[in-house]
C-alpha cells in the first residue's frame, strides 16, 4: 500500500490530533503517503484534502480538537454519497482509509469496505466511551478529568453554602462519563440512562448523609436522563434544601489530552497503519485488558454497550 487517507468524523475528542500525528508519522516511516481529508466524510465527498508530511503534524500532540476538522455527514448514509466518496479516493490513488470517530463513523467505514472494497481501519475517538469492544475510547479519560476538575471546584462552593449541586455531564445513551466522574469526585449520587432513578430514594440518601453530618452533596447526572435544571427543580420542589444546577457542556470535548489519551492515540494510530500496510482492512482497533487489539468492524459495531454495574455498586457503598 503506497497511499492512504485519514479523516476525523463525528464529535471531536481530545487525543484526535495525537492520533493523526501517530498515523502520519508511522505511515511516512514505512514510505506510505498520507492524505488528510478535511471535515470528515463531507470532505471526502467534496474532495477537500491535502497531503501530509512529517512537519504537518508538528506541535499538535498536546492540542485538543482535530487539525483536520470534523463534521457529521448524512450524505454518507446514501448510495450516491458513498459512490462520490469512492470516486474521490480513486481520483487520488488512495488505497486505504483510517477513520477516527465513533459508532456512526465506523458504519461509514464499513460501507466503504463492504460495498466498494476499500480497506478501512477505525480508531475509536469519542468521549462517551460507548463502544463495547474496547475498554476505553480516545478522549474519554480527558473528558472525565475535565468534569472532575469542575466538580472539585463546585464541591468547594457547595460546602461553603451547604447546598446540593446537580452536575450534568455528556452521555445520551451511555452513562460512563457520569459513572467515572461521579466515583472519582466523591459524588454522593449518579443518575445514568442505564438505571431508572427514584427521586424518593435519592432524597432518602441525601437525608441520611445530612443526618451523618454532611452539609453538601454532589449529584452527577448524564444528559440522556434529563437536564440538570429539570432534575434540580424536581429535587428542590420535594425538599427544603438549596439546590443549584450546572451543565458542563462542550467544555468536556476540549482541552489538552491526558497522558492516558495521548498514549492510546500513539498506539491506536500505529496499529492502524500496520494493519493497512499488511493489506488488512475492515477492522477497528481498541484496547482490552491493557493490550492493543483489532476486531472485525461489523462485529464491533454490532456489540451492545454493557453498563458496569459493579462500579455502580461501588459508588453506592462508598458515597456516603
Amino acid at each position: 500500500m503506497k497511499r492512504i487517507g485519514l479523516l476525523t468524523s463525528g464529535g471531536d475528542a481530545p487525543g484526535m490530533n495525537a492520533a493523526i500525528r501517530a498515523v502520519v508519522r508511522t505511515a511516512i516511516y514505512y514510505g506510505i503517503e498520507v492524505f488528510g481529508i478535511e471535515r470528515g466524510y463531507a470532505g471526502l465527498i467534496d474532495d477537500t484534502m491535502m497531503q501530509m508530511e512529517m512537519r504537518s503534524v508538528s506541535d499538535i500532540v498536546q492540542r485538543g480538537g482535530t487539525k483536520l476538522r470534523t463534521a457529521r455527514c448524512l450524505e454518507m448514509l446514501t448510495e450516491e454519497g458513498q459512490k462520490q466518496a469512492v470516486a474521490t479516493l480513486e481520483k487520488h490513488g488512495i488505497e486505504g482509509l483510517v477513520v477516527i470517530g465513533g459508532d456512526g463513523s465506523f458504519r461509514g467505514a464499513k460501507c466503504l469496505t463492504e460495498g466498494y472494497g476499500i480497506p478501512t481501519i477505525g480508531i475509536p475517538g469519542t468521549i462517551d466511551n460507548d463502544l463495547e469492544y474496547t475498554d476505553y475510547t480516545l478522549g474519554f479519560d480527558t473528558a472525565v478529568n475535565t468534569c472532575l476538575d469542575i466538580i472539585n471546584k463546585l464541591r468547594d462552593t457547595m460546602t461553603s453554602h451547604e447546598r446540593i449541586s446537580v452536575v450534568e455531564v455528556m452521555g445520551r445513551h451511555c452513562g460512563d462519563i457520569a459513572l467515572y466522574a461521579g466515583i472519582t469526585s466523591g459524588a454522593e449520587i449518579i443518575v445514568v440512562p442505564e438505571i431508572a432513578y427514584n427521586m424518593e430514594e435519592i432524597i432518602t440518601r441525601i437525608n441520611r448523609s445530612r443526618a451523618n453530618g454532611k452539609r453538601s452533596n454532589i449529584i452527577v447526572i448524564a444528559e440522556g436522563v434529563m437536564t440538570a435544571d429539570a432534575f434540580a427543580k424536581q429535587l428542590q420542589d420535594m425538599t427544603s434544601y438549596s439546590v443549584r444546577a450546572t451543565t458542563i457542556g462542550h467544555i468536556q470535548r476540549g482541552g489538552s489530552p491526558t497522558m492516558a489519551d495521548r498514549m492510546l492515540a500513539a498506539q491506536f494510530g500505529n496499529k492502524a497503519v500496520h494493519l493497512l500496510k499488511d493489506g488488512i482492512g475492515n477492522r477497528v482497533v481498541g484496547i482490552h485488558k491493557n493490550e492493543i487489539i483489532d476486531m472485525d468492524i461489523i462485529e464491533a459495531v454490532s456489540m451492545k454497550k454493557k453498563f458496569n454495574y459493579e462500579l455502580y455498586e461501588t459508588l453506592q457503598m462508598i458515597s456516603m
